[in-house]
């Protein structure tokens, strides 16, 4: 329903659940800031572990409940298959991040690669090095994959029933505009953190030329469709503005070579903050 409250606070209950310190990929704030992570044994779930299993429970029904105030019917098999496969990434995920995570306490430094980390470059036999690869795929491409394409084609087939023959519906209230800050760098967490931005612009591109094009139909888009519309705009500025401001960082630029320079805010964290501790 056309600015519905509810609808916005349903969007930033699903930005909330993704966070950082809550059940999203990187439970260190949580640990580190609240529960920190050598309060617990290092071989059972931590506390940030526990709130990404209730992610991967909770985040998929409100997408559903998302989908279901969606003013035009949804092929419902591509929304069963898609939430599938998001859970099934987001648990591959927790499994492996999990692990990375507890690798910080023996050194572990997450803005060099795993061959040229300390702690793992010495190894013996060296086979187990490429176990440890092979975590570090099924955590950050195979989980992020499985997990985010779905999750961003949910969102675009939201986004695609969110037009309106009435201008004048096509505005957002107050509460929108005070909900389009929190969400946009949610998204930017989501961006640099996930290393989606192919994913994350396609989507944000290919939403471009739907109100394009459907504006050629005197189609507008609802105080929905703006408000997740905005949020995008502004994380690809705050996208634009962080790889500026870390444009000329070498160790990073070592990390994430080739045209496509996004670092990571963990990598920039454990390059250039926690090692002053």
């Amino acid at each position: 329903m056309p600015g519905d409250k509810s609808t916005y606070l349903l969007w930033d209950s699903v930005s909330l659940l993704d966070t950082p310190g809550l059940p999203r990929g990187s439970p260190e704030i949580t640990e580190r800031l609240v529960f920190p992570l050598e309060w617990f044994p290092l071989n059972k779930p931590s506390v940030g572990d526990y709130f990404h299993m209730a992610y991967n429970i909770i985040t998929p029904f409100l997408l559903l409940k998302l989908i279901e105030r969606s003013p035009r019917t949804l092929p419902r098999s591509m929304i069963y298959i898609s939430i599938i496969t998001f859970i099934m990434g987001a648990s591959i995920h927790l499994v492996g991040d999990s692990v990375n995570h507890r690798l910080l306490f023996s050194g572990y430094q997450h803005h060099l690669s795993v061959r040229e980390n300390p702690i793992i470059k010495n190894l013996k036999p060296e086979t187990l090095i490429d176990s440890f690869e092979l975590l570090y795929y099924y955590d950050e491409y195979l989980g992020h994959s499985m997990w985010y394409i779905p999750f961003f084609l949910i969102l675009f087939m939201y986004f695609s029933g969110c037009f309106t023959p009435i201008k004048a519906e096509s505005s957002m209230p107050g509460v929108a505009l005070l909900l389009v800050m929190p969400s946009g760098l949610y998204y930017w967490y989501l961006v640099t953190e996930g290393q989606i931005f192919i994913l994350f612009t396609f989507t944000f591109f290919a939403m471009l030329a739907l109100v394009l094009h459907q504006k050629r139909k005197h189609l507008f888009l609802d105080s929905n469709g703006l408000f997740l519309f905005c949020s995008f705009a502004l994380t690809l500025l705050l996208v634009a503005l962080w790889v500026g401001w870390l444009w000329d960082d070498a160790v990073l630029r070592k990390k994430y070579p080739g045209v496509i320079y996004v670092p990571e805010p963990w990598a920039f964290y454990t390059l250039h903050v926690s090692g002053r501790r």
